[in-house]
């Protein structure tokens, strides 16, 4: 897998125009209200739907002990399963739209975060290449990575059929650069209509930024995102890195 990575690194990436200060602030804009909806609709879910979907749970779970209808005590059991299934998917969805552990530990941890759910959740082997530490960065900037990141490895789920992907990140003067490789099934140009909002989407998010994405995949070749973010870095303080280590 490394050596085919290694040649693909050599090969060109398709370019992307520049987009124009005023474009990049309107994605900002957007980028931001987006955010600022998904911590709005995280909120909801765990205030009102995952309140109610406990309750249901207790009083289901109360049903059980108390019938000496067996039939009634299996459907309760199977009610209460059914049920801990879809509270554990909300509270999935939940950390999706409004990461905590992107907030309290940090970039790096919520990518290797990432990175095990997907070897949970998928028969993908996936791995990940990060630095020890990273300085401060613009907390646009790092969620932008994040949800680039997060976005790819949601694509290569449903689409790659991939065996195996690797998360790569570094940092260099003033630049991040990070990419998402897999070794699946890959798409050509006229079939990317499927995937073309999620790609979209991430374009939008590095230019936003300041930053570019460019994509790389062809039929039977697997796929490969890789973008570049300009961060402005300096050593964490120590309040960041107490919260970090708790």
């Amino acid at each position: 897998m490394s050596a085919k990575y290694s040649t693909r690194r050599k090969k060109r990436l398709g370019p992307q125009e520049e987009d124009s200060p005023l474009q990049q602030e309107i994605s900002r804009h957007l980028v931001r209200a987006q955010e600022e909806e998904r911590k709005r609709i995280s909120r909801e879910l765990h205030d009102d739907t995952g309140q109610a979907l406990m309750l249901l749970r207790m009083h289901l779970g109360s049903l059980g002990p108390s019938s000496s209808n067996d039939e009634a005590v299996q459907i309760a059991h199977e009610a209460l399963a059914l049920l801990d299934q879809t509270i554990e998917g909300l509270r999935r969805t939940i950390a999706q739209l409004s990461p905590k552990v992107l907030e309290e530990l940090g970039l790096l941890a919520a990518i290797h975060r990432l990175v095990r759910d997907l070897n949970r959740t998928t028969n993908i082997t996936a791995t990940a290449e990060l630095p020890e530490s990273l300085g401060e960065i613009p907390q646009e900037s790092e969620i932008a990575i994040y949800r680039t990141v997060q976005e790819a490895l949601n694509n290569a789920a449903r689409h790659s059929h991939a065996d195996n992907l690797r998360v790569t990140l570094e940092s260099s003067t003033g630049w991040i650069s990070f990419a998402v490789e897999d070794d699946g099934v890959g798409f050509t140009r006229s079939k990317v209509g499927e995937q073309t909002f999620g790609l979209i989407g991430m374009r939008d998010r590095i230019a936003a930024v300041g930053g570019n994405l460019k994509f790389r995949s062809a039929k039977g070749k697997g796929t490969e995102i890789r973008a570049s973010v300009p961060v402005l870095t300096r050593k964490r303080g120590e309040g960041h890195s107490k919260k970090a280590a708790a």
